[in-house]
């Protein structure tokens, strides 16, 4: 079939796969000046906690020993920087984002911090990624899968591209599963993250587009199942917050 033939869902809207891409990269080319902002509004500040559980997974190497990582829709950079602080002198990390206006960010960010030495960016689509196979000891992806057209493409990419016994680590936002926090979740998540979004940026759209994104995405189950049908091993996932957010995890073995 044919990929503008294809049916995806962006936010609530039924749309083709290329028309889903376009518009996702309007979305980030919208708010890429102000990207940690916006993870502070969708998450209430708490993203910082998950990205340090995140960066405690990939466990990178405080001794000597070499380490690559690839950070997929890295864009500004922030869990690459967070994963090469965490280790010793030889991590390494490649941020790859399909958005140029992510990437610009992202490039200043690390320049100024003078981490140019050990992190890079590349210009990439997940679904292709434009590295060789087996070339990274980690992948991560922290609230980035859900906004891929072709999930399953870009697991399979991940896969590709992991070392053998490397491990793909995918933080992303789920389903919230206890009785009183889904709904005070609920009311938050759509009526207060695109008004104050609107009010920050100017975008309502790109909120609302972004709460409505973590209502379409898999439940943890689901994606476990789809981690194993790319070829992952040992794949488990860990809820946090009462299920706003779930850091999945898988091995290339």
């Amino acid at each position: 079939m044919p990929r503008n033939s294809e049916r995806t869902h962006f936010g609530f809207e039924d749309v083709s796969l290329a028309d889903k891409q376009g518009r996702v990269d309007e979305v980030f080319r919208s708010v890429a000046g102000r990207y940690d902002l916006m993870n502070d509004l969708m998450s209430g500040g708490l993203h910082r906690a998950w990205k340090d559980a995140l960066v405690n997974a990939v466990n990178p190497p405080k001794s000597d020993q070499s380490f690559a990582l690839l950070d997929v829709a890295g864009g500004t950079g922030d869990i690459a920087l967070r994963v090469v602080e965490a280790g010793g002198a030889n991590v390494r990390a490649t941020v790859c984002d399909i958005n140029e206006d992510m990437l610009a960010v992202g490039r200043e960010r690390i320049a100024e911090l003078a981490r140019d030495d050990a992190i890079t960016f590349q210009q990439g689509n997940a679904e292709t990624l434009p590295f060789a196979d087996k070339s990274f000891d980690a992948v991560t992806i922290a609230f980035g899968i859900r906004n891929v057209p072709r999930i399953a493409h870009a697991l399979k990419e991940a896969h590709r591209v992991l070392k053998l016994g490397g491990r793909f680590l995918c933080l992303e936002f789920s389903h919230v599963d206890m009785p009183v926090l889904d709904r005070l979740y609920e009311l938050y998540s759509f009526n207060l993250i695109p008004a104050v979004g609107e009010a920050v940026t100017g975008d309502r759209a790109a909120y609302q587009y972004l709460v409505e994104s973590i209502r379409k995405f898999p439940k943890p189950e689901q994606f476990a199942a789809m981690m194993r049908d790319a070829g992952f091993a040992r794949v488990s996932f860990t809820k946090m917050t009462g299920g706003i957010v779930a850091l999945h995890s898988g091995w290339r073995l």
